[in-house]
């Protein structure tokens, strides 16, 4: 069979998407989370945090560090994360197992208030994510890597971003919104020919969206 792009047959014989080659952790993370559809509040959270941190680094980056961010942020429980003060502060800018970015750090604890005001009004951040779910006709029948390399941003990342934003969050361009979005099965950005493509298609088929209580779709 000739190879196909973007397609990488990893040590176990197993085809899949490249990005993740042959690092161990990486290919874990690639087979079991990146694509697999997630309605659970705190995990989606985490995810927007360490997107988030991500910026301008590597997502293998964050990924070796995200037992250490888990630690220093309170395995990203929202509420313990928003009374946060000065000294907590300090010490995560100590920390170094995890990204001393005073930034970005500021803006988690800031996006843990938000979270609990987001919550309030929707009724669950995975409600509310998942109303940004693109219509499928929208979306490829099959996604090459030609393709998925058009992708990056959306019109529904665009349009989180904005209303995140405009609720006050922070480090949540249209950029992180997207990588959110694949890596928690918003939508299935696994190519075809990867071994995982048809089992996040049949795990997104059997999920339940989760519906917004303020009424909005």
């Amino acid at each position: 069979m000739a190879p196909i792009e973007g397609i990488h047959i990893g040590a176990d014989g197993r085809p899949r998407c490249w990005w993740p080659g042959d690092d161990p952790l990486y290919v874990a993370y690639h087979d079991d989370e990146w694509g697999r559809p997630v309605d659970d509040d705190r995990r989606l959270f985490e995810k927007l945090c360490l997107e988030g941190f991500q910026s301008g680094l590597s997502w293998l980056t964050i990924l070796r560090k995200r037992p250490n961010f888990r630690r220093a942020f309170a395995a990203f429980d929202p509420s313990a994360i928003a009374d946060f003060g000065d000294d907590d502060v300090e010490r995560l800018m100590a920390d170094a197992g995890i990204v001393r970015n005073r930034a970005k750090i500021l803006a988690t604890i800031n996006n843990a208030k938000r979270y609990l005001e987001l919550v309030a009004e929707t009724g669950s951040l995975a409600a509310y994510l998942w109303s940004f779910e693109p219509d499928a006709a929208s979306r490829p029948d099959s996604l090459d890597h030609a393709t998925l390399m058009t992708f990056g941003v959306s019109a529904e990342s665009k349009a989180m971003s904005r209303d995140l934003r405009r609720r006050g969050w922070a480090f949540v361009g249209p950029t992180t919104a997207y990588a959110a979005m694949e890596a928690m099965g918003i939508v299935n950005d696994h190519l075809d020919g990867c071994w995982v493509r048809p089992e996040v298609e049949r795990a997104r088929a059997a999920l339940r969206r989760p519906a917004r209580q303020d009424g909005l779709p």
